[in-house]
């Protein structure tokens, strides 16, 4: 159905454009839209981390549900993330020095700020939840925790066998930010995987903790909290997995990585569905371009048919 695009205006100009692909199942797994290239191999980044929290639980990591919702998710690096992802390894025996994934700087903007001059820390990065929990994981299975993170190591193997299983085949295999094996699925799989995850505990813990899935001023928070039975998932560059309370699955990707157009398309797709969604949900996903400190522009989705000839 034609091709989507996000402008974002100043004025009465458009000043950018970033070309959207997405697809919408309905609750029965059919398809009710796409847009772009739905079954071309994508990399959803952090929106599989559910399923790695899947993989984690079924391989018996012991995680409460907010630590499953930490795990799932890629927190702000706020004081309540920090001491969660610290206690999950304490429990270990572990210090922060035990996760694969680099030194990182608070995700969240005021979490930042508070970090001041501190140097870069591994809990700070906003994927120690998952990280912990796979070490977890390989607690739990006797199985060697260094080099957890390699494709080969019967962790990462089983992770992507529970993706296959929920969403589809995997295209590719490389390396994510924080150092995890990143898979190439596509569109329809990640939207598939979503649906299937919408019962999952891992789900509920997202659902009953969305602070701890992502953090202040964050769209995954704000869209489970604002919007109730709702599931989210961001990942990096401009990817967004979302269950509507309806059972709908939305699975988008920015083309050129541009994560200001994921809100817009998520605002298009709940009207377009008729789900009322408060004005505060779309400040955070679609706020105004600012000229002087004043709004000047906004952020709005075109969608554009093919031509007949």
């Amino acid at each position: 159905m034609g091709h989507w695009t996000v402008q974002v205006t100043r004025g009465d100009v458009v000043e950018s454009e970033h070309r959207v692909s997405l697809v919408v199942l309905e609750p029965d797994g059919g398809i009710e839209l796409s847009a772009g290239l739905v079954d071309a191999p994508v990399l959803a980044r952090s929106a599989l981390k559910p399923a790695q929290a899947v993989a984690c639980l079924e391989l018996g990591a012991d995680l409460d549900d907010r630590e499953l919702a930490l795990a799932a998710g890629s927190h702000s690096g706020e004081p309540e993330h920090l001491a969660l992802a610290a206690g999950m390894l304490a429990r270990l025996g572990l210090g922060a020095d035990a996760l694969g994934c680099p030194p990182g700087r608070p995700l969240g903007l005021a979490a930042d700020r508070a970090w001041g001059t501190r140097d870069p820390d591994r809990l700070a990065m906003n994927c120690s939840g998952k990280h912990a929990a796979m070490l977890a994981a390989c607690r739990a299975q006797g199985w060697r925790e260094e080099g957890y993170l390699d494709p080969d190591h019967p962790l990462q193997r089983h992770v992507r066998a529970t993706l296959e299983r929920l969403a589809g085949p995997v295209h590719g295999v490389t390396v994510d930010g924080c150092g995890a094996p990143a898979f190439a699925t596509d569109l329809v799989a990640v939207a598939r995987l979503g649906q299937h995850l919408a019962d999952h505990r891992v789900a509920a813990a997202m659902r009953a903790h969305p602070h701890l899935v992502a953090g202040t001023d964050r769209l995954d928070t704000a869209l489970m909290t604002l919007l109730p039975g709702a599931l989210s998932k961001v990942g990096a560059e401009g990817v967004l997995l979302t269950v509507l309370p309806d059972g709908a699955a939305l699975a988008l990707k920015v083309v050129d990585g541009g994560g200001r157009a994921v809100g817009p398309v998520l605002l298009e797709i709940l009207e377009r569905r008729g789900v009322a969604h408060p004005a505060e949900l779309r400040e955070l996903a679609a706020p105004h371009v600012r000229g002087g400190g004043h709004p000047i522009g906004v952020h709005r989705v075109r969608v554009c048919a093919h031509s007949s000839g």
